[in-house]
């Protein structure tokens, strides 16, 4: 028997005041995009004629050197799911028409998305983005938007969130929860992090901490604004950019803020369009940014044309393949129990399977090829995903 110095009564009343640290992960399928749409050009055809004017686009010459057979996989996906996450823009893409006008768009996309959803043609998630609460008028007009739109769906379906944009204070985030608890029902949000306010407040303090929690389980997401956030940094028009270093801070925030919530992430977008003579730089842009987000943790963006579909999946699936045989080894090693010349951590585990599993999700890998190099099946990878460290 082992000779111990502390009392065991003292050890546990000293340690019952701590708590038990609870982490959760996402749940399902996350969307590598979002593509926003202006309400009033909403039509059936939306999704569909977005992945065909994103086919008609492509000129392989024109194109990031690419790893072989990704182009192949970018066409069939276009042809097959084009857009992952479909969001219907009352707000900056949408502008401030008419009363009526803005009315009849919300009920009009209201019925559309139903239809869809009847038909089994909606993207695997989509949803609506009111209008900021910035002013009075605004805040009245973009929950007369949102009634209007939920009460000509009648049921909410799956899969469908609100995008709640230039949130500058833990009050809105209490008073929107508020709001939609009056619909009923489970209705969810993504925050757009987009004012300086919504990362540090007045008082000095991490904001978005604070968000999570005054949205008491509504909040599936963080959405980066690159332009919003740019130019409340005071940033020149040339410096508003996703690669600068006010946009690498602000989603540091995000990301330690949202980890262990179960929260996603989204970065933003890139206005620079692959159309006309500047298609080539606009491609470029596009693809390492895509890249960029990748690299630093975030796996999901915004599309705002159809031709940026292209080097969006071209750089996720050039990413995820790329990787393949090197996290593969690694994953392998770990559950086999293997010494080599790494030694990860059940984090980095965890890490590795999510990193195949959205490669799956999205179609950058096939699930019989996973198989095959890690050795282990979707079951066991969702298992380490999660399992707790």
């Amino acid at each position: 028997m082992y000779r111990t110095s502390l009392p065991p009564e003292e050890v546990e009343r000293l340690t019952a005041r701590l708590s038990t640290v609870e982490r959760s992960w996402p749940v399902g399928r996350q969307p590598v995009h979002t593509c926003y749409v202006p309400a009033g050009r909403l039509i059936g055809s939306t999704v569909d004629d977005w992945g065909r004017e994103a086919l008609e686009s492509i000129q392989p010459e024109l194109l990031p050197d690419l790893p072989d057979g990704v182009l192949d996989r970018v066409e069939a996906k276009l042809r097959r799911e084009p857009v992952e996450d479909l969001r219907i823009d009352f707000e900056d893409g949408y502008g401030a028409p008419e009363d009526d006008v803005e009315d009849m768009d919300a009920e009009s996309t209201a019925h559309l998305v139903s239809r869809w959803v009847a038909e089994g043609t909606a993207p695997q998630s989509f949803g609506v983005r009111i209008k900021s609460f910035d002013t009075a008028e605004l805040r009245e007009r973009g929950l007369r938007t949102l009634d209007i739109f939920l009460t000509a769906l009648e049921d909410v379906p799956p899969g469908f969130v609100i995008t709640f944009p230039k949130v500058t204070s833990v009050e809105q985030v209490e008073v929107f929860g508020e709001i939609l608890d009056l619909f009923g029902g489970d209705l969810r949000f993504e925050i757009q992090v987009e004012t300086t306010q919504s990362v540090v407040d007045s008082s000095g303090r991490l904001a978005i901490p604070q968000f999570i929690e005054a949205g008491r389980g509504r909040v599936t997401g963080l959405h980066f604004g690159t332009y919003d956030y740019t130019a409340g940094c005071g940033l020149s028009a040339a410096q508003q950019h996703l690669a600068h270093g006010a946009c690498d801070f602000a989603r540091h925030v995000m990301q330690v803020s949202a980890a262990g919530t179960g929260v996603r992430l989204s970065d933003g977008s890139t206005n620079v369009l692959p159309v006309g003579d500047g298609k080539q730089h606009a491609w470029e842009t596009h693809y390492r940014l895509v890249r960029r987000s990748l690299e630093h943790g975030f796996y999901q963006g915004w599309d705002l044309h159809p031709a940026q579909l292209v080097t969006r999946y071209a750089a996720v699936y050039a990413f995820y393949r790329e990787g393949l045989a090197a996290d593969a080894a690694r994953l392998k090693s770990y559950v086999q129990h293997v010494s080599g010349g790494v030694l990860d951590e059940p984090a980095t585990a965890q890490a590795l399977s999510s990193f195949f599993l959205r490669a799956v999700d999205c179609g950058a890998l096939d699930p019989a090829e996973v198989q095959a190099a890690t050795g282990l099946d979707e079951p066991a990878l969702r298992s380490l995903a999660t399992r707790s460290s």
